[in-house]
């Protein structure tokens, strides 16, 4: 009720005040628990240590607004578009929450200028600021609600940085498509993932296997678990067109019988 009063106040006097001007700024409101937005800037390249408990980083608010910000999403495109199947919706969804948009928000709205970090400049640079996005977007939701952090992505960041039509029009979700031919073809498919076993903290990398009915198909690298997956998919993707179908089926076919024809030879001797 007198939050107006408050406001000023907050933003001008107190230790915090830096942390209330930027959540004031980015988003439109005030915090009632301003530590969790503090956490959520820290990446963990720059997790703070303190005797006693788990380092002090942005990853578990991470992984909580990754969640939050599915499920808005998933709220916003199931009344968006009443008449699309659940296919169209599913791929819309993952090209938003992508990485790469995620990224894009955040620099858009300005706040890649605030995440603490002490990563080196290179390829994974570009994932601290998607990172800290949902980490901020997990903050609010334990700090305002579901409805609150609903209608701030909704109405104000999705309506004012994201072009949903242009999304809609792109292809970049290669791993959706790539499950989806295969649940078409009534084929299995597998994404195996592992960290590099020589990864440094600050520029981890992840490998990806593709499996179409246990037959390696495809594979990729990337500085996250998501960006490998979708290059795994996307170094089978060519197949997927309706005229290279056949040659796919070859493919997997041609992978069965070498394996297979080992066994076969054992069991005619």
């Amino acid at each position: 009720m007198f939050d107006f009063l408050i406001r000023p106040f907050r933003r001008r006097f107190g230790q915090d005040k830096q942390f209330y001007t930027m959540v004031d700024e980015l988003f439109g409101f005030l915090p009632n628990n301003i530590e969790l937005y503090k956490v959520a800037l820290i990446h963990k390249s720059a997790s703070v240590n303190v005797e006693g408990s788990q380092p002090i980083n942005n990853e578990r608010l991470e992984y909580l607004g990754d969640a939050v910000i599915e499920a808005v999403t998933s709220d916003y495109l199931f009344i968006e578009y009443p008449d699309r199947d659940e296919g169209f919706l599913t791929q819309l969804r993952s090209k938003i929450v992508s990485r790469q948009s995620l990224n894009h928000l955040a620099e858009e709205l300005g706040l890649s200028r605030y995440v603490i970090s002490n990563h080196v400049q290179g390829a994974s640079q570009k994932h601290i600021f998607g990172d800290a996005f949902e980490a901020m977007m997990g903050a609010i939701y334990l700090d305002q609600g579901y409805d609150f952090v609903n209608r701030l992505l909704i109405n104000k960041i999705y309506a004012q940085y994201l072009n949903v039509d242009m999304l809609s029009d792109s292809e970049t979700d290669f791993k959706s498509r790539l499950i989806e031919w295969c649940q078409k073809n009534r084929h299995t498919i597998r994404f195996e993932t592992e960290r590099d076993k020589d990864y440094k903290p600050n520029h981890p990398v992840f490998f990806t296997k593709v499996l179409i009915n246990g037959m390696e198909v495809g594979h990729g690298a990337g500085d996250s678990k998501k960006e490998a997956e979708q290059k795994a998919a996307f170094s089978v993707a060519s197949y997927m067109t309706d005229e290279q179908c056949a040659s796919m089926l070859d493919r997997v076919d041609r992978l069965e019988r070498n394996q297979s024809a080992p066994k076969a030879e054992r069991m005619a001797q």
